[in-house]
């Protein structure tokens, strides 16, 4: 049978040689309390790691649920444009469009409600504050009648998915009215 080693033995560092004075074991007992202090901290730091590493794990998954539908809403958008823009082009008064104007406001809709059901809302910013986070100036026009940087027209509307901007609204800004500048003959 092998021997068993003693504490001791395991371990000789841990052992004072016989002859040890009290300075001596009042040097080694500081020294292996530092020793413990360093291994705590090293402890402490292994588990902070472990415990962020699951944090961002989690905010990892909760995004990729969030934003998995991302570019399947970003590629159904100009779908929804294409029937808006068909519904402007159909809002005469032919009776022979009504059934397919119908039609086309139930399609519209349905895609809609299911955008929003999973959390893309649309952005038509008609009349609100022009926001360079949000919308896309595609054009500036004079306006007395409004504050300057408002939105005038809406071109395209934006789109946000849970709160992530997907598409920016395409509008026209107001800008102030010009002063009249006075021509060559009222100068004279």
């Amino acid at each position: 049978m092998a021997e068993e080693k003693t504490l001791d033995e395991q371990n000789p560092d841990l052992t004072p040689a016989p002859e040890a004075t009290g300075d001596d074991l009042a040097a080694q007992v500081q020294a292996l309390e530092e020793q413990l202090a360093a291994e705590k901290d090293k402890a402490l730091r292994v588990a902070a790691d472990v415990q962020n590493i699951r944090r961002r794990a989690e905010q990892d998954v909760e995004k990729a649920h969030k934003f998995a539908l991302e570019k399947f809403a970003g590629d159904l958008l100009p779908i929804v444009d294409s029937l808006e823009r068909g519904l402007e082009l159909s809002s005469g008064e032919d009776e022979a469009l009504r059934p397919m104007r119908e039609g086309m406001q139930l399609t519209l809709k349905m895609f809609a409600d299911t955008l929003k059901r999973y959390g893309a809302e649309s952005v038509d910013p008609h009349g609100e504050p022009f926001n360079a986070e949000h919308h896309q100036a595609m054009a500036m026009q004079e306006s007395a009648d409004v504050e300057p940087n408002t939105v005038l027209k809406v071109f395209q509307k934006g789109y946000q998915l849970n709160g992530r901007l997907l598409r920016p609204a395409m509008v026209v800004v107001s800008k102030p009215v010009a002063p009249a500048t006075p021509s060559i003959d009222e100068k004279a």
